[in-house]
C-alpha cells in the first residue's frame, strides 16, 4: 500500500506567512503531496483542536507519514508533544521535521531511546516557549514604565462613555438601544456601566454569558423562574475544548468540576446552574458542525442529551449527576 506525505503548516496571525515552511517543505510541495493549514491560529489552541490538523487526521489512512517544517507549528508544550505523539502512534501514522534537533527521526517510533529524546526535546521547546513569555512580560512592564499605552485601542472615547452613562441613568435607555446606537457589541456598553458602578450586577447567569434574549427594558424585570444547579458529566473532549471558552462562567464552572474516568478517557462532573450548562453547549456547538471529526460530534451529542434530559428531571437538586 503506498503512503502519503501529509504536509501541515500553521502560522500565529494574518501578518505572518509560511514561506519558510514552506523552503523546508519545498521537495513535498513540488510532488503535489496534500497540505493542510491553519492560518492566524495561535499556538495556545491544543493541536488536536485546530480544524486544518483535525482534517489531516481523518482523511490520513494507515502508514502516512505527517510532516512538518519545524515543531513549533504543532507544539507548544510538553504535554502537546505527547498527547499527539499518543494520537498518531494509535492510528498508524508516522511524524517527521524537517528542521531543528528533531529532523530524521520518526517521532512516533516506539523505541526507548526515540522516547527519551522526544520528551527530552519537547521540555526545551517548553522552556523555549516559557522564556519568550518572560521577555515580553518584562517589554510590557518596561514600556508601561516609561508612560507608553498598551493594548487595542478603546472602542468608544471617554466623552461617548460619559454619555452613556449618563443615558442609561437619566434617561433610561435600554443596554441593547445603546449598543444599536454606537454600532457595538451590548457587551461593551455593559461593560462602561459596570466600570462606571452605574449597573447592578446581574442576577441571571445568563446575563452575565451575554445570553438574555427578547427586548431589554428600562424597567425593572419581574423575579425570573429558579435557575436549578444541576450536576451533569462533560465528556472529557468537550472539558478541554471548552478551557479557552470566551465565557468566563463556564471556564469558572468547568475549574470546579471533578473529573470521572471512565475506561481509557474521562468526564468532567460539574455542578452548575443549567443555565451555565445550555451556554457551555453553545460555546461547543462547532463541534457539532459538518465536517467536525465523528469523536467530537458524538461527545456533543452526549452532552446535548444529558443537558436537554435535565429540565424533565423535576425536584432535581445539586449533586444530582446526569451522567447515563
Amino acid at each position: 500500500m503506498q503512503t502519503v506525505d501529509r504536509l501541515y503548516m500553521r502560522h500565529s496571525t494574518d501578518k505572518q506567512t509560511n514561506l519558510r515552511q514552506k523552503h523546508h517543505l519545498d521537495p513535498y510541495l513540488t510532488s503535489g503531496s496534500p497540505v493542510y493549514e491553519d492560518p492566524a491560529t495561535s499556538s495556545r489552541l491544543h493541536p488536536l483542536k485546530r480544524p486544518g490538523f483535525q482534517r489531516l487526521l481523518d482523511e490520513a489512512a494507515v502508514g502516512d507519514v505527517v510532516r512538518l517544517a519545524d515543531a513549533a507549528r504543532l507544539f507548544r508544550s510538553v504535554q502537546d508533544v505527547l498527547d499527539v505523539r499518543d494520537v498518531l502512534r494509535r492510528r498508524g501514522l508516522h511524524l517527521r521535521i524537517a528542521s531543528g534537533a528533531w529532523s530524521g527521526m520518526d517521532l512516533t517510533s516506539e523505541d526507548p531511546m526515540t522516547k527519551l529524546f522526544v520528551t527530552m526535546l519537547a521540555g526545551v521547546l517548553e522552556f523555549q516557549r516559557d522564556m519568550i513569555s518572560e521577555n515580553t512580560r518584562d517589554g510590557v512592564a518596561a514600556a508601561r514604565s516609561a508612560g507608553k499605552v498598551l493594548g487595542r485601542p478603546a472602542r468608544l472615547s471617554s466623552e461617548q462613555a460619559a454619555a452613556i452613562v449618563a443615558a442609561y441613568q437619566d434617561e433610561g435607555a435600554a443596554v441593547k438601544a445603546l449598543a444599536r446606537e454606537y454600532s457595538v457589541d451590548p457587551k461593551v456598553i455593559r461593560r462602561v456601566l459596570d466600570s462606571a458602578g452605574a449597573r447592578d450586577a446581574p442576577s441571571d447567569p445568563g446575563e452575565l454569558l451575554g445570553e438574555l434574549g427578547g427586548k431589554e427594558s428600562s424597567e425593572p424585570e419581574a423575579s425570573a423562574p429558579a435557575d436549578p444547579v444541576v450536576s451533569i458529566d462533560v465528556p472529557g473532549l468537550l472539558a478541554e475544548y471548552l478551557q479557552d471558552a470566551a465565557d468566563v462562567v463556564v471556564r469558572d464552572a468547568l475549574r470546579g468540576g471533578r473529573t470521572i474516568r471512565r475506561g481509557q478517557g474521562y468526564s468532567l462532573r460539574v455542578a452548575a446552574p443549567l443555565s451555565i450548562h445550555r451556554a457551555a453547549l453553545e460555546a461547543c456547538a462547532a463541534l457539532a458542525a459538518d465536517g467536525a471529526a465523528p469523536a467530537g460530534r458524538k461527545a456533543y451529542r452526549v452532552y446535548a442529551d444529558r443537558v436537554g434530559a435535565a429540565p424533565a428531571a423535576r425536584g432535581m437538586t445539586a449533586g444530582t449527576a446526569l451522567s447515563a
